[in-house]
């Protein structure tokens, strides 16, 4: 999934709970992931040494000069069709 997609994702993920643009779902994944130009919240966290910790998802985190994403207990549940 490259961003476009990713933005139309969320857009109709959105959809029921107001009217938001794929412009307004692609300023807000600018403002989470980043772009080329201009880093986003996540980045800017790690390079300030904290962790970013999304309760289900996972948490961002910097060790070792590596930037990476540790899976939470929900997210590897439903990759692995372990949902209840």
């Amino acid at each position: 999934m490259d961003r476009s997609e990713l933005v139309e994702a969320v857009t109709r993920k959105a959809a029921g709970g107001g009217d938001l643009s794929d412009a307004q779902v692609g300023r807000v994944v600018d403002a989470v992931f980043g772009t080329v130009a201009e880093p986003g919240a996540i980045a800017e966290a790690l390079k300030d040494g904290r962790t970013v910790t999304l309760v289900g998802f996972g948490s961002f985190h910097h060790a070792d000069g590596e930037a990476g994403l540790r899976p939470g207990k929900a997210l590897n549940e439903f990759v692995n069709d372990q949902v209840r």
